[in-house]
């Protein structure tokens, strides 16, 4: 059984704007829940008690939402002064990890209802001192990720980073979900910018060391972007990530999630997939279809919001459709049909 874990939560997460410049991105809520809360009970879920996690932007939010946690974990953190790339960041993080003992590097950012034991036993059946976990990603999703042409064996053969599909040799994506033997941290320099997939693993194919890797096919997701985060939300109402179940209420069209203290009016109507806050108000004859509202929101009467993300503390006075708002400011947004 793997006994700790790295969280990665030092990006920035621009793609997110401005979702991310109100909580940073592994705290961004799915379903009312912070992405990274997710996480930690899904570790949690297979033994995993120890966890640390690298910090960078808005370091002190994520590093106060889980200094006083009630997760019964042991949670250390390191805030990076300026960002050091994905194995550069892991690199900081050697000193909690113990010699012989294999450890797994997982995004904050991250939804996933991965089988780390099944993964786990991959890994070490494998003898590699890396395995990264794969997901089939559709033919016209090809060019959003970095992609792993597996052997017959299930190691490593090369890598392509973000490749057109005529040029795709696979339709594997590198998840950013990673097992590791300790000797990696042999191969990752100190006090540099120093990446997983641009120098670390080209650098043990180049040295011969294998690198396994592991097929999930259940549910994984980044929600880097606008469209994805809205996606993920709508995956979650559908029960599509099995370690994550949330109470829906629903409806002819779909399902939403109310939160807590939350009131809406009778006359109100909620198509599609909707996540109602914490604390939100919604007033009569209000129509939310496919929108994502944070906490403390307050529709007023006869307001229509389709296709938006309403962020915290907001009140809507006129309809909305395609923006996300944030303190009655609106931004244009085209969310995905969900």
């Amino acid at each position: 059984m793997i006994k700790k874990a790295m969280i990665m939560a030092a990006g920035v997460g621009s793609r997110l704007e401005p979702l991310s410049s109100i909580v940073p991105k592994p705290l961004v809520p799915l379903a009312n829940v912070p992405a990274m809360d997710i996480l930690v009970n899904h570790l949690i879920s297979f033994g995993i008690k120890d966890i640390i996690a690298n910090t960078y932007f808005k370091a002190e939010d994520i590093q106060n939402h889980y200094k006083q946690n009630n997760f019964g974990i042991n949670f250390c953190f390191i805030k990076e002064e300026e960002l050091s790339g994905t194995a550069g960041g892991v690199k900081k993080c050697e000193f909690f990890f113990d010699k012989d003992e294999d450890f797994i590097v997982m995004s904050g950012d991250g939804l996933t209802d991965i089988d780390i034991n099944a993964a786990y036993k991959s890994h070490k059946n494998s003898n590699a001192i890396a395995t990264i976990v794969l997901k089939e990603v559709p033919n016209d999703e090809i060019h959003k990720y970095g992609i792993v042409v597996p052997d017959t064996n299930g190691y490593v053969k090369s890598f392509q980073e973000k490749p057109q599909l005529s040029e795709a040799k696979s339709n594997l994506a590198n998840t950013g979900i990673y097992i590791f033997k300790y000797d990696i941290f042999n191969h990752i320099p100190q006090n540099i910018f120093y990446d997983f997939a641009k120098n670390v693993f080209p650098a043990l194919l180049s040295s011969s060391l294998k690198i396994n890797t592991y097929l999930h096919r259940g549910y994984w997701s980044d929600i880097g972007s606008l469209n994805q985060y809205h996606q993920s939300n709508t995956d979650i109402l559908n029960n599509l990530v099995k370690s994550f179940f949330v109470e829906t209420n629903k409806t002819e069209t779909g399902a939403y999630i109310k939160g807590n203290n939350s009131i809406i009016s009778n006359s109100a109507v909620i198509d599609g997939y909707c996540i109602i806050g914490n604390n939100c108000k919604i007033g009569r004859n209000v129509h939310i279809e496919n929108s994502i509202l944070w906490d403390n929101i307050n529709i007023e009467d006869n307001i229509t919001v389709k296709n938006s993300i309403i962020l915290t503390g907001t009140r809507i006075g006129n309809s909305v459709n395609h923006q996300i708002v944030s303190e009655n400011k609106l931004k244009e947004h085209t969310l995905a049909r969900v």
